[in-house]
């Protein structure tokens, strides 16, 4: 098959002929139809934001593909199903505290750079090898191209999720302007939030958001946000370089009993923790809590929100390159990190 492979850090992708992957039991062999390449895959190939991946490998972050060979642990798949390929993949021999691996991605701790050196390859690639229960069948007739968004909207959907997101809540997006955060958005309007406040620095997506959803969505700087009234939930998805006084800031506008989620890279570089106040914490009964990506049943929620049509890819911005097209893929994205812009790769044309 052919493959694009990070052979070194800061090297470019090198496209060529590999071995096809070779299924075992538990795992399924996909045809990778597309797959977003992230705004910020420039800065991982690079080595800048110093990811545990081990060259060689082929990168990216799922996909959706169609079935080739399933194993004989699969009772409902099919050779010829077209499906999502969920990339955070859990080990199987730890139920409460797996290690986890973002296939052809990231990894957590050293179990988890043990699981990635199995299911090591990503979707940059005719073909992959991808762990049986992170196949999930998708509607006849989904596009595959614009269904492969699904793997940037899954993110926000599990924070969103971890919070405890009610139907009428008030939603406060911190970084709501970025690729993750303009998806949180949209996603938390189809799950049924009441308002959803768009924090963020970019005036003109802001604009974006707020024409695109209307009188739901409010939009404010990120340096306005003492004036606002009480939210029921924040959901923070500032990226490693923005400052944690503006992480900060969005969380103390949460009501009492209210929740922050955090899901963001502020702190990752080495800048000042967050800090929030011990006695605002407490005397508010105030929740808390990180979360990291997001739980398996998250992708079937999701497909779910996109074949009702309460998520709707419509009018999202899809440029598409071939896999020969790799690396100019990868430099578009990064030049293309707005609201609802994808750039896609197509293995198989």
């Amino acid at each position: 098959m052919r493959a694009a492979t990070l052979t070194a850090f800061g090297s470019p992708l090198t496209v060529g002929e590999v071995p096809d992957p070779e299924p075992g039991g538990g795992d399924v062999l996909v045809e990778v139809l597309a797959t977003v390449v992230a705004p910020y895959a420039a800065e991982v190939f690079s080595g800048e934001r110093k990811y545990p991946l081990e060259p060689p490998v082929v990168p990216g972050v799922g996909g959706v593909g169609r079935v080739v060979v399933v194993g004989a642990d699969a009772t409902k798949l099919r050779p010829g199903d077209l499906v999502w390929c969920d990339s955070t993949v859990r080990a199987r021999d730890d139920a409460l505290t797996p290690d986890i691996t973002l296939q052809g991605w990231s990894s957590r701790g050293e179990g988890g750079a043990r699981l990635s050196r199995y299911f090591h390859d990503g979707p940059f690639a005719e073909l992959m090898r991808v762990p049986t229960e992170n196949v999930h069948p998708l509607p006849a007739g989904a596009d595959p191209v614009r269904w492969a968004a699904l793997g940037v909207h899954v993110i926000p959907y599990g924070g969103l999720l971890a919070g405890g997101l009610a139907a009428g809540e008030t939603v406060l997006v911190s970084g709501a302007t970025g690729n993750l955060g303009s998806c949180a958005v949209a996603v938390a309007l189809a799950m049924g939030a009441g308002r959803v406040v768009a924090a963020g620095r970019n005036r003109a997506a802001l604009d974006l958001l707020a024409d695109r959803f209307g009188a739901r969505v409010r939009p404010v700087g990120l340096d306005d946000l003492a004036d606002l009234d009480p939210v029921d939930l924040v959901l923070d998805l500032l990226p490693p370089r923005a400052p944690a006084s503006a992480a900060r800031a969005a969380a103390l506008t949460v009501r009492e009993r209210g929740r922050v989620v955090l899901m963001g890279g502020v702190g990752m570089l080495g800048d000042p923790d967050l800090a929030l106040p011990y006695p605002w914490l407490m005397r508010n009964s105030v929740t808390v809590r990180g979360q990291w990506m997001y739980p398996r049943e998250a992708n079937v929620g999701l497909i779910r929100l996109l074949a009702s049509g309460a998520l709707d890819l419509a009018p999202e911005r899809i440029t598409r390159f071939g896999l020969a097209q790799v690396n100019e893929a990868v430099a578009h994205a990064a030049a293309h990190g707005g609201p609802f812009d994808r750039t896609v790769l197509t293995p198989v044309a």
